[in-house]
């Protein structure tokens, strides 16, 4: 199984064991002399075995991630706390420089002149380069989980 594969299953485990918690809150009470429209002991045992098979394929995942790769020696999970990083600067990099290159009406020649603190090309030009990198490694880390067996 590609790493890719065992992604798309576990989104699909969370997602069923989203939708079992859902039916047992739903058959957890009836009136007195009533059924349930689904038995709860049916649905326990399936959450007890989604559980365990999301356990097992987490611990693959997360073994594949953390194994260092033939190319350079980097483990996929560098890989990923290194987009992640690269997304949270690019975004706060992005705010600033909203901030910085919004303009500021004057009515009159009397009145305070606000400045941005930074030059605006010049932070463009950063954020381009982060986004650029960013896309990169995005491509790189996707290409691994496709092409890297799961362990």
């Amino acid at each position: 199984m590609k790493l890719a594969e065992a992604l798309m299953e576990r989104a699909d485990l969370q997602k069923r064991l989203s939708q079992l918690k859902s039916r047992l809150s739903m058959n957890a009470k009836v009136q007195e002399g009533e059924k349930p429209a689904e038995d709860p002991e049916t649905l326990l045992s399936e959450l007890d075995t989604v559980i365990a098979q999301l356990e097992t394929l987490i611990t693959r995942i997360n073994r594949t991630n953390a194994a260092p790769l033939a190319e350079n020696g980097d483990a996929i999970l560098a890989l990923l706390a290194r987009r992640d990083c690269l997304r949270l600067q690019t975004d706060a990099l992005r705010d600033f420089l909203s901030d910085a290159s919004a303009t500021v009406m004057r009515g009159t020649k009397s009145e305070v002149v606000i400045r941005s603190t930074v030059s605006v090309a010049e932070l463009q030009k950063k954020i381009d380069a982060l986004a650029k990198e960013l896309r990169e490694l995005d491509v790189r880390i996707q290409s691994l989980n496709w092409s890297t067996e799961l362990l």
